[in-house]
């Protein structure tokens, strides 16, 4: 009887420390690596704003978001031009690295002031992958899945975590290193098959993506799924549709329930976790754009 009540609660334990129990292992570290600027001490008068629902512009930033219908799927694009790599940010939860350290997207977007956010690769939902954020190191131990290392210029690279330590991607001058994938589209090419997809998960699901089309010039992509009105994009079709947008690189972030556009303050899509509910899931981290 001893036995099977220990039993029991080291598996409560073992449960609760793997999916509830927050551990905070570092605060976020604040790099604003090229231009210094802070979403503190950006003055919206002098930078010649000009908004609507679905375009924003400045001096440093040019965004125009499309709807798109494609495999009985809505897609929402983010056409993003920037003058400098710097604005291409991330952030994390409640502004710290840990394990079950979660928000909503449009909660982390709203804490930096994004102007446009996606949901990142939810590094807390796995124990290995290297994490580079802000040119902070997270964590340096390898996985097997493609990652996607963006420089300080603002260049894509597809890196096999085999291949390179993390240490020496921020030698390389990484700034933020993301381990989700797969990478979709590698030198204008699609980079996977028609069979290929993330871990156990349906063909079809609520998609996030991000490429690069040319300097400093990038595209943010959601795409609705598991409902009526949306089925969902396979791995294959999301990389078709990138392709079609004339990327050079695309590479795929957490998505299904995690999938989350936020525009100007507002949720564009339609997050759902099981198609019966319209509702953000708490995630470890975004990426967007901003001061």
């Amino acid at each position: 009887m001893v036995f099977y009540i220990v039993l029991l609660v080291f598996t409560v334990y073992t449960l609760l420390d793997t999916f509830v129990i927050t551990r905070v292992y570092s605060n976020e570290v604040s790099n604003n690596l090229s231009t210094g600027i802070s979403s503190e001490d950006y003055n919206t008068d002098s930078h010649n704003i000009t908004k609507t629902a679905n375009s924003y512009s400045d001096d440093n930033i040019e965004i125009t978001v499309t709807e798109y219908e494609q495999n009985d799927t809505v897609i929402y694009v983010a056409d993003v031009r920037l003058s400098s790599a710097s604005y291409l940010k991330t952030a994390l939860a409640n502004g710290a690295y840990g394990k079950n350290v979660t928000a909503k997207t449009s909660e982390i977007s709203e804490s930096v002031g994004a102007i446009l956010a996606i949901n990142g690769d939810y590094y807390g939902a796995r124990e290995s992958g290297y994490v580079i954020r802000q040119g902070t190191l997270y964590r340096n131990t390898p996985s097997d899945a493609d990652a996607l290392a963006i420089y300080s210029d603002g260049t894509f690279e597809i890196i096999n975590q085999s291949e390179i330590s993390a240490e020496e991607l921020l030698e390389k001058g990484a700034v933020n290193v993301f381990s989700f994938g797969p990478a979709l589209v590698e030198d204008g090419d699609i980079a996977v098959d028609q069979n290929e997809e993330v871990g156990r998960a349906m063909a079809n699901n609520p998609r996030t993506a991000i490429g690069i089309i040319d300097d400093l010039h990038y595209v943010f992509v959601v795409s609705d799924g598991r409902t009526q009105e949306s089925t969902g994009l396979s791995l294959y079709q999301l990389a078709g549709f990138m392709k079609s947008l004339g990327v050079k690189t695309a590479y795929n972030f957490d998505g299904g329930g995690s999938s989350t556009f936020v525009f100007n303050g507002e949720i564009m899509n339609n997050p759902t976790t099981n198609g019966k509910s319209i509702k953000e899931r708490s995630v470890s981290d975004i990426v967007y754009i901003g001061y």
